[in-house]
């Protein structure tokens, strides 16, 4: 029987072998493409979260065998082929692309801004008539320099798209007027003078079937985790059982928010399970007009085509409305303010933890980066290659 002598003696006291080679704080994309990664190089890893379950925000949970994205939309879309052949071995992925519908007071409008979109809208046919019309609203509205972003979209669509596509859902998604926006917001609007309302130009694009809970599962394979666990509530204990930490977490909650707190926008969805096969007739149907409250519905069966995991109609449907909510200290962050003001704070936590021993800060909240789903692979698959 081999005796492993965990003390070895030296003259700085003693030194204890740690258990783990990494702890990996946070089971979304980031941590278990590198917990996957580093358990394949032969290293022993330990994987905590602070939720009761893993997937991070691409958690898909099931209702009525309907895979409901908790929080919020996830469609998987990338041009970069080593991250589609990385993530496909995990997960087959159906042919789903996202064509999003706009309900302006009743009147329903294919999105993104396309053929389908101006013939709804003006009656034109061909592309010249929607160019010319668009043309002469922008030319009507006579914008030279936008001072806000109501006069910025007017002037990249006309007023038209902007009446009934742009201001009530932007009001609703920023909380203030489109005249207190700032131009940047929108720095170009893709105008299609085709008939493609594919939302993506990406060449790969779908959802896992069976969920991305069920992806994630397959990428952490047998790799060791712990749910319901704090980091920061059990924090030295934690420490002292691996050589390394991954993590995953805001970075400002990891210096207890000393240099103050970064902002997020968040959003709250209101989930109801409905006792009818079909809602909406698609995933996602924005609300475009300011009176109605929520931003968007989505019909979540119908990422996967409206069938369960045996291909069978389902015969109920599960719906969330979709709210935008100011953020404050303790919701959930959703997406990094890119503004000046978190840009400068952020780049001063990250001098702090460049000064940190024995850890790597990492994905959408430890580096402050609205990431998607591919570029968040992307760069774990990155540090790996670093760090493994």
């Amino acid at each position: 029987m081999d005796v492993i002598n965990l003390h070895s003696h030296n003259r700085k006291g003693q030194h204890k072998m740690k258990k783990y080679d990494y702890l990996v704080v946070g089971s979304g994309l980031y941590g278990a493409v590198f917990a996957r990664e580093a358990k394949k190089a032969g290293k022993s890893v330990l994987v905590i979260d602070k939720r009761p379950n893993i997937a991070g925000n691409v958690y898909t949970e099931d209702m009525e065998k309907v895979h409901v994205h908790k929080y919020g939309a996830h469609i998987f879309h990338t041009n970069n082929k080593k991250v589609w052949n990385y993530i496909t071995k995990f997960a087959e992925f159906n042919r789903f692309t996202n064509s999003p519908v706009a309900n302006y007071k009743g009147e329903l409008y294919s999105l993104p801004f396309n053929m389908y979109t101006f013939n709804k809208m003006w009656g034109v046919i061909t592309p010249q008539e929607a160019a010319d019309k668009i043309k002469q609203q922008k030319k009507e509205a006579g914008i030279t320099e936008p001072k806000n972003l109501e006069e910025q979209a007017i002037s990249l669509v006309g007023t038209d798209i902007y009446e009934k596509l742009i201001k009530g859902y932007t009001e609703k998604q920023w909380g203030r007027p489109c005249t207190e926006l700032p131009s940047f917001i929108i720095k170009r609007l893709p105008v299609r003078l085709t008939f493609d309302n594919n939302y993506f130009n990406a060449l790969y694009q779908g959802i896992p079937v069976g969920g991305y809970t069920k992806m994630v599962a397959n990428m952490l394979g047998d790799v060791e985790i712990r749910l319901n666990t704090d980091y920061f509530e059990n924090k030295e204990e934690l420490d002292a059982l691996a050589e390394k930490v991954i993590y995953t977490g805001p970075i400002d909650a990891y210096f207890d928010y000393k240099l103050g707190a970064l902002e997020y926008r968040s959003v709250r969805f209101e989930t109801e399970v409905l006792d009818q096969p079909n809602f909406q007739g698609n995933a996602a149907v924005n609300y475009t007009d300011v009176e109605t409250p929520w931003t968007r519905i989505i019909e979540h069966k119908w990422f996967e085509f409206g069938k369960d995991e045996e291909g069978k109609d389902l015969p109920k449907t599960v719906i969330s409305r979709e709210y935008s909510s100011e953020w404050k200290l303790g919701d959930e962050p959703y997406y990094p303010v890119n503004d000046e003001k978190n840009g400068r704070l952020y780049e001063e936590y990250k001098k702090l933890a460049e000064k940190e021993e024995n850890i790597i800060f990492g994905g959408r909240l430890g580096e402050y980066k609205y990431y998607d789903m591919d570029a968040v692979i992307a760069a774990s698959l990155d540090m790996c290659e670093k760090e493994l």
